[in-house]
């Protein structure tokens, strides 16, 4: 009975023995985990566990600054987000930590001594083990390939270096929507919009400028006014065809490059008053991939909207009301005219963008940053440099919550055959008058109810939509 009673009690010590070595593995794993290095400062190399923590702790303190400083000026992290040399030195320091951290992973089980560990307990350790270095190492590295991704689409899209200041505290930025392809002449932007942001307060004015408009002008000092003195008055020549007529002729710009846009944008200015500060050129094919990139786009369709139908046949319907819209059902949404009108056509575009902004919010653009990047390199070309891209991103966060108001100049108030630039400047003039005075301004409240009368006295219940959206002083209750 002795012997079987010591038998017993070193069985039982073995045992215990084992547990605590197990034990003893795990948290060498876990300290690992919580403050890379304290592993080796208890019991292993106390020399790289000291460089270890040191590096630790200086990158919670970076951590922290950054926090507080974002909590102060989010601009600040806005910009370290947005410098391609920042986000090189993030993305390979982040790689660095990866690696690191594995490395210090292993090193923690092998001062576990395993090989004493029972079978059981070795098998564990070794899973936990492959776990932490797996999750840990894995964000790291998803993290590495977003500041990759942020990168490359920044140095592929934002490529210019003239910068331009606010003019009189606002960015006049010119948004160009089109495709060229099979059956087109060259580009022609059918979808013209100025957007007038406060840079401020983000308010923004979206001005609409109708594809159709005639005799448009050039600045006097801009070569084309000398081709077309009094507007661009050739065969069939509207603001759409600017492009194509400009980019067809390079050498009377001196062969520069962009002529088509450069054009564009000397009438727009012209047209409107408002210098331009800047311009996005956005290809609809790749607005469709965008809109599949982040899920889809919540709109409500106020008219059932043709898929096709634009020189092919009709395919489909979008259906009336709350529709969230695949990529391609976005495109046609913005760009169908099948039974309804270019001014209707001008309204949808609004009301997209308008949901778009709403609905990109920094955790759609976290959790889907790679198919927005490679989605929006086939988007967007501009002439925005990437210096000036955290002052951009500023204002497009500022913008979300924010004012979103609208003049379309379309008919009754202008008639794009003949239009009257003087009323479309004074339009404009009040419009960004309006935005800058805030919501309890008297005038908004008479400019809101003018296109409604207007539009009522018409019996066409998408000439009453269109006109509701398009002279809106409140973008998200139209649409």
């Amino acid at each position: 009975m002795s012997d079987h009673a010591d038998g017993y009690a070193r069985t039982q010590a073995d045992l215990a023995s084992a547990r605590v070595r197990f034990r003893r593995a795990l948290s060498l794993m876990l300290m690992t985990l919580v403050v890379p290095g304290s592993a080796q400062i208890v019991a292993g190399n106390r020399r790289i566990g000291r460089i270890a923590v040191r590096v630790w702790a200086t990158l919670w303190v970076v951590v922290a600054l950054v926090v507080l400083l974002g909590l102060l000026d989010r601009g600040i992290v806005i910009s370290i987000l947005t410098t391609p040399w920042m986000l090189w030195l993030l993305r390979f320091g982040l790689i660095a930590l990866a690696l690191g951290w594995v490395a210090l992973f292993a090193d923690a089980w092998r001062l576990g001594a395993p090989l004493r560990l029972d079978r059981g307990h070795r098998l564990a350790l070794s899973g936990v083990t492959g776990m932490l270095c797996f999750v840990t190492a894995g964000l790291l590295f998803v993290a590495s390939n977003l500041m990759a991704v942020q990168k490359d689409f920044i140095t592929t899209v934002f490529g210019s270096s003239v910068v331009h200041e606010a003019d009189g505290g606002r960015y006049n930025v010119l948004l160009l929507g089109g495709d060229s392809g099979k059956g087109r002449d060259g580009l022609r932007p059918d979808s013209i919009t100025l957007a007038s942001i406060d840079a401020d307060t983000g308010d923004t004015v979206l001005v609409g400028l109708p594809r159709n408009l005639a005799d448009v002008p050039f600045p006097k000092d801009f070569p084309m006014h000398e081709e077309f003195p009094d507007g661009f008055d050739c065969d069939g020549c509207y603001l759409n065809s600017v492009n194509t007529w400009a980019d067809d002729h390079p050498d009377l710009f001196g062969g520069k490059g962009h002529e088509g846009v450069a054009a564009t944008q000397a009438a727009v200015e012209e047209i409107t008053g408002l210098p331009v500060s800047y311009h996005v050129m956005i290809n609809m094919k790749g607005f469709a991939s965008l809109v599949d990139a982040v899920g889809g786009v919540k709109v409500r369709v106020r008219q059932k909207t043709a898929i096709g139908g634009i020189g092919a046949p009709i395919t489909g319907w979008i259906p009336k009301g709350r529709q969230v819209l695949d990529g391609k059902e976005a495109l046609w949404y913005s760009r169908s005219r099948v039974q309804n009108s270019d001014y209707s056509r001008m309204a949808r575009q609004k009301c997209v963008m308008s949901a778009m902004l709403q609905q990109l919010d920094p955790n759609t653009v976290l959790l889907k940053a790679t198919g927005i990047a490679e989605s929006s390199k086939k988007m967007l070309s501009t002439d925005i440099p990437a210096g000036e891209l955290d002052t951009f991103v500023e204002l497009a966060l500022k913008a979300r919550g924010a004012k979103i108001s609208t003049v379309s100049l379309v008919p009754p108030a202008i008639n794009t055959g003949d239009p009257d630039f003087d009323k479309i400047r004074t339009m404009v003039e009040k419009a960004v008058e309006r935005s800058e005075s805030g919501p309890k301004a008297p005038a908004t409240t008479k400019t809101a109810k003018a296109p409604k009368k207007g539009a009522q006295a018409g019996s066409d219940p998408d000439k009453r939509r269109s006109a509701k959206v398009n002279d809106s002083e409140d973008l998200a209750a139209a649409c």
